[in-house]
C-alpha cells in the first residue's frame, strides 16, 4: 500500500507534458500545474491558436503570465530529497517497435489498449476515462495495435464491421450494398464467432495431437532409460562373465604348468638317478680296465696266471637299451594339445560372437531407420571385407590381403576344409554381418555374382551355388544385363552396366539393396525379407580364366 501511495504522490507533483517532476513549477490558470519550460514550449508551438491547458483543454485570452510556485517548488525538492523520481521507468515509454499512446504529448507511453471505436491506442493514464464513463461503455477494447487503420475502409473511410464470405475479405456497410451488393455477407463478429468455433475444434484436435506425441515422448524417454539401465546392467554381468572365463583360463594355465613343472622336475630326478647309476657303472668299468693293464704290464707268468685265472665276460648294462634320445620333444604334445584348446575356443568365439552381435543389434528401439539417399550417407555405413581363405574354390588365386579373387587355369594347393567350396568359384567372407554395413565389389568385364549368405549354406554339388537356395541371395551381372537369382528363381533387371557394384544390408530391418556405382548411384534390386542368421559376403566368378572381383576399401 505504502507503495502505491508513493506512486500517487510522484503523479502529483508530476508535469504531464514531460513526465517527468515538475522543473520550475508554474500554475495556470485553470489550476493545473507544468514546467515552466514545458509549457511555454508548448505554448509557443502552437501559436497560432489560442494558449489552452493540455489536460482540461480550457483556453485563455490572453497568454497568462507565468510565475514560478516557489511552495510547489519546495515541495518538488523535498520529493527529490527522498529519492522518489515521477517519470515512469524507461520500460514505460513507447520504443520503436512499441504502439505508443495517441494522447500523451512530449514523450509518449506505452499503450496498453487499444479502442476499435475510437481507432486510437491509450496509456494507463489517458485509458481511465473509458473505465469510468458510461460513454465508452460500447466502446471495444483490444491489445494494443500499430495496424488500427487497416480497420478503416480505403474506399469509404468507415469502420469495416463486416465480412464478405464470397470474396473472403473485410468490408465497410457501404461496400455491402456497392461492389459487394448479392455477394453471402454476414457481420464481422458472425464470421468471427464461426471461425472462432471452428478453431477451437481445431485446436481440440491440436491439443489431442500435442498430448499423443507427449505420450509418445515419455514413451522414448522411458525407452532410453530403460535402454541405458539394460545396457549398464548387461555391460556389468558380460564383464563379470569374461572375468570368470579369463580368472578360468589363467587357472588352467596355472595348473598345466605346474604339472609340466612337477613332471619336469619328476623325469629331471629319474634322468639324474639313471646317470648316477651309469656314471657308478663308468667308474667300476675304468677300474677294471685299470686293473687288468696293471696285470697285463706283469712279466711274471706266474703271477699273471695266478692273479687272472680265467676271464669273466662283462656284466652288459641294465640301462643303455633302454635310454632313447628326442631332443625338443618331451612335451611337443602337451603343446599341441593346448593348441588344439586354443583353435576350439576361436572356433567357438568366432561362430558363437556373431549371434552376441546379432544379439545386440536386434535391440529394438521404436525408432525408423530410413534408407541412405547418397552415396555419402552409404559410405558411413562402409565396412572392411576380406575373404575367408577356408571357403574359397581351389580354382581362385587368393590376393596377399585376402580382398581379390582371380579364376586361374590350374587347381591350386589349399588344404581341405569342412567350409570350401569344391563344386562352383565361390568365395564367402570371413567377416560376419549384422546390423547395418555398406560396401562395394569391383569386378573384371566377364561374369560375376554379388552375393549374401548364410554361412551354413549348403556345400554340395547341387544346392551350393549362390542363389539357388534359400540360404543366399543373388546378383548375376552379365556382359550386358543384371539377374537376381533367389531359391533358385532368377528375375530379369535392367539398369545400367557398372564394373562397381554396391551393396547395401539392414539386417535388423531385413533390408538389402544392391546399387550400380558409377558416377551416380542408381538402384537394381531391393530384397525385404527376415533375417534369421548373420550373413556373409560372397562372389561368384565365372571362367575364363583372370576373370576377377575385389572387395574395395572405402575408407
Amino acid at each position: 500500500m505504502a507503495q502505491k501511495g508513493d506512486q500517487l504522490d510522484q503523479e502529483t507533483f508530476s508535469c504531464s507534458i514531460c513526465l517527468d517532476l515538475l522543473k520550475d513549477p508554474v500554475a495556470i490558470p485553470c489550476g493545473h500545474s507544468y514546467c515552466m519550460n514545458c509549457i511555454n514550449n508548448y505554448w509557443d508551438e502552437g501559436e497560432k491558436k489560442l494558449p489552452s491547458c493540455p489536460q482540461c483543454r480550457e483556453t485563455f485570452i490572453p497568454r497568462p503570465a507565468l510565475v514560478k510556485n516557489t511552495m510547489l517548488a519546495a515541495l518538488v525538492e523535498q520529493l527529490k530529497k527522498t529519492g522518489l523520481q515521477a517519470a515512469p521507468a524507461d520500460h514505460c515509454y513507447a520504443g520503436p517497435e512499441d504502439v505508443a499512446c495517441d494522447f500523451c504529448s512530449g514523450r509518449k507511453l506505452k499503450a496498453v489498449k487499444s479502442c476499435l471505436f475510437c481507432l486510437a491506442s491509450y496509456c494507463e493514464k489517458h485509458l481511465q476515462p473509458h473505465h469510468d464513463s458510461s460513454t465508452f461503455k460500447k466502446h471495444q477494447l483490444v491489445h494494443p495495435s500499430k495496424n488500427l487503420q487497416d480497420n478503416i475502409c480505403p474506399r469509404h473511410g468507415e469502420v469495416m464491421k463486416m465480412f464478405c464470405r464470397t470474396d473472403q475479405k473485410c468490408i465497410c456497410y457501404l461496400c455491402s450494398v456497392d461492389e459487394h451488393k448479392g455477394h453471402d455477407t454476414v457481420s464481422a463478429a458472425a464470421e468471427r464467432t464461426e471461425r472462432q468455433r471452428k478453431m477451437e475444434v481445431r485446436r481440440q484436435q491440436i491439443q489431442q495431437e500435442i498430448q499423443g506425441r507427449e505420450k509418445d515422448v515419455k514413451l522414448l524417454q522411458q525407452e532410453v532409460e530403460d535402454i541405458n539401465q539394460s545396457a549398464d546392467k548387461t555391460v556389468e554381468d558380460s564383464e563379470e562373465m569374461f572375468t570368470e572365463l579369463i580368472s578360468l583360463l589363467q587357472k588352467r594355465s596355472s595348473e598345466v604348468k605346474q604339472q609340466i613343472r612337477s613332471q619336469q622336475e619328476t623325469e629331471v630326478s629319474r634322468v639324474r638317478e639313471l646317470e648316477e647309476k651309469l656314471q657308478q657303472e663308468i667308474s667300476d668299468l675304468k677300474r677294471r680296465d685299470a686293473e687288468m693293464k696293471q696285470l697285463s704290464d706283469t712279466e711274471d707268468h706266474n703271477q699273471f696266471l695266478h692273479s687272472c685265472p680265467s676271464l669273466s665276460p662283462l656284466s652288459e648294462s641294465t640301462h643303455s637299451s633302454s635310454i632313447s634320445i628326442r631332443p625338443l620333444r618331451y612335451f611337443q604334445d602337451v603343446a599341441a594339445a593346448v593348441s588344439e584348446v586354443r583353435g576350439r575356443l576361436q572356433d567357438i568365439l568366432r561362430d558363437t560372437w556373431t549371434n552376441i552381435s546379432l544379439t545386440i543389434t536386434d535391440v529394438d528401439v521404436l525408432l525408423p531407420r530410413p534408407e541412405p539417399t547418397s552415396r555419402a550417407g552409404f559410405l558411413k555405413y562402409s565396412c572392411e571385407i576380406t575373404l575367408d581363405p577356408n571357403t574359397v574354390n581351389p580354382w581362385f588365386s587368393l590376393s596377399e590381403e585376402n580382398r581379390k579373387v582371380t579364376v586361374m587355369n590350374k587347381r591350386q594347393s589349399y588344404s581341405d576344409h569342412p567350409d570350401r567350396f569344391i563344386h562352383f568359384h565361390q568365395v564367402l567372407s570371413r567377416e560376419s554381418l549384422t546390423g547395418r554395413h555398406y560396401w562395394e565389389v569391383e569386378k573384371t568385364a566377364g561374369r560375376v555374382s554379388v552375393a549374401v549368405s548364410y554361412k551354413n549354406i549348403s556345400r554340395s554339388e547341387k544346392e551350393s551355388r549362390f542363389g539357388f537356395n534359400d540360404t543366399s541371395w543373388s546378383l548375376d551381372c552379365y556382359s550386358g544385363s543384371y539377374g537376381f537369382i533367389y531359391n533358385n528363381i532368377e528375375t530379369s533387371i535392367p539398369g545400367p552396366l557398372s564394373s562397381r557394384i554396391g551393396v547395401y544390408l539392414d539386417h535388423r530391418a531385413g533390408v538389402l539393396s544392391f546399387y550400380s556405382v558409377s558416377e551416380t548411384m542408381t538402384l537394381l534390386h531391393r530384397v525385404q525379407t527376415s533375417f534369421t542368421q548373420p550373413l556373409h559376403s560372397g562372389v561368384r566368378v565365372y571362367d575364363p580364366p583372370g576373370n576377377s572381383a575385389e572387395f574395395c576399401k572405402l575408407r
